[in-house]
């Protein structure tokens, strides 16, 4: 009778690597929450590291309509790498590989930095462009 003991049993998948993008603050000052496996912060200027730098400040930047367009850009390269590098090798479906969060941002920060920061009360980064009537 074949049995699920030790030798049988299939090695834990390491899912170390989908924990990564956690948010900027909790990689940089463990708040609201430390990062995987101690829950401390990243080691300073690391990989890690630095982009919890990009997020805290590029989603400041980004939040208050500041230089919209080339931070928005950078934070989509960024998510670029972080799919590329820790979610990619563990299969080709984001679904199944813990990257659906790390394209979603990648392609909505593309599309930020393409259509730029529009109109609203948040923008702050200069003069919103003419209103447009919308012909029906």
């Amino acid at each position: 009778m074949g049995g699920l003991g030790p030798a049988d049993a299939e090695p834990a998948p390491d899912h170390g690597h989908a924990d990564v993008h956690v948010g900027g603050t909790a990689i940089l000052f463990a708040f609201p929450a430390g990062i995987p496996p101690n829950g401390g912060t990243a080691p300073f200027l690391s990989e890690i590291w630095i982009g919890g730098v990009l997020e805290v400040f590029g989603g400041g930047l980004l939040l208050l309509g500041l230089f919209t367009r080339p931070v928005a850009f950078l934070l989509s390269g960024e998510m670029a790498v972080a799919y590329f590098q820790f979610h990619a090798p563990g299969g080709f479906w984001p679904t199944l590989n813990g990257g659906v969060p790390a394209v979603l941002y990648c392609f909505v920060w593309l599309y930020f930095s393409a259509a730029g920061p529009g109109r609203g009360a948040w923008m702050l980064g200069g003069e919103p462009g003419p209103v447009r009537e919308r012909v029906a």
